[in-house]
C-alpha cells in the first residue's frame, strides 16, 4: 500500500509514522507513506497556501492552486483508489472505513487548515472526507495519522497476530470484552472462574455476553446498530 499525504505541517507528522505499527509496515515494505510539504507546491512568492474567504468570514481558507497543483502531479505519476480530506464537517471515521481502505493499494490523504479548503477542491478532487470524531482539532495531521494506524494494523504481516485485529472492538459494532491476565489471584481480586475452566465454547459464549453488554451500557449507538444487523 502506497500513501502520499499532503499537509502545511510536515514536521508534525514525523514522530507519528517512525514508530510502533506504522513504522513496522514500512519496515516490512507493507507500506510506503511519503509525507508532501504543500508550500512546495505554491507559486505564491512567500509559498503562501491559504487566502481570505470571499464570505469575508473569520478564519483564512487553503487555496485551490497549490491543492490542485499537489494532487494533479502525484495524479500523473500512478492512479490513486481515493483522495482523502481529513475534516471536521466530514464523515465520521470508524472501523468498517478502516476495513475498506485496507484493501486499497494507493491513497492520498489531504490534511485540513485553518478554516476549510476552497469547495472546488471537495467538488473536483476529493472521493472521501473523514472526521475522527465531533470535535475541532488545529490541523488534519493528527487525524491523518489516526487513519493510518487504524488501516495498516490491518494489513496481512503487520501484526504479528493477525487475528488479534479480527477481534477488535467495532468489528462487530460491539466493543471488546474485559480480559484478564497472570496471576488469576491477585491480592483477592479473582479472575473470573470460566476463563480458567479450559472449555473454550463456554470462555467465547461468556466473553460474547460481556461484549454485548459492555456496549449496551457504554454505547448505546453501537448497541442499536448491533441488534438491526443481527436481527
Amino acid at each position: 500500500m502506497r500513501i502520499d499525504i499532503i499537509t502545511v505541517l510536515p514536521e508534525l507528522l514525523e514522530s507519528p509514522f517512525n514508530y510502533s505499527i506504522i513504522k513496522r509496515a514500512k519496515e516490512k515494505g507493507l507500506a510506503e507513506i511519503y509525507v508532501h510539504d504543500l508550500r512546495e507546491f505554491s507559486t505564491d512568492k512567500h509559498k503562501r497556501v491559504d487566502d481570505y474567504s470571499f464570505s469575508k468570514g473569520a478564519g483564512m481558507v487553503m487555496s485551490i492552486q497549490p491543492i490542485e497543483a499537489a494532487i494533479s502531479k502525484l495524479k500523473s505519476e500512478r492512479e490513486y483508489e481515493e483522495v482523502i480530506y481529513t475534516t471536521p464537517d466530514g464523515y465520521k471515521f470508524d472501523q468498517k472505513e478502516a476495513n475498506v481502505l485496507s484493501l486499497k493499494q494507493n491513497l492520498i490523504i489531504l490534511c485540513g487548515h485553518y478554516k476549510g479548503i476552497d469547495q472546488r477542491v471537495r467538488d473536483h478532487f476529493i472521493t472521501k472526507e473523514y472526521s475522527i470524531g465531533d470535535y475541532v482539532l488545529t490541523g488534519g495531521e493528527l487525524a491523518a495519522a489516526v487513519i493510518l494506524d487504524s488501516v495498516l494494523r490491518l494489513l496481512p504481516g503487520v501484526i504479528s497476530d493477525e487475528t488479534s485485529a479480527l477481534t477488535d472492538s467495532f468489528q462487530d459494532n460491539l466493543l471488546s470484552p474485559p480480559v484478564y491476565t497472570r496471576p488469576a489471584d491477585y491480592k483477592g481480586w479473582k479472575v473470573p472462574e470460566i476463563l480458567l475452566s479450559g472449555n473454550d465454547k463456554k470462555i467465547d459464549d461468556w466473553k460474547h455476553q460481556q461484549a454485548i453488554e459492555q456496549t449496551k451500557a457504554r454505547r448505546p449507538d453501537l448497541y442499536k446498530k448491533y441488534l438491526r444487523e443481527e436481527t
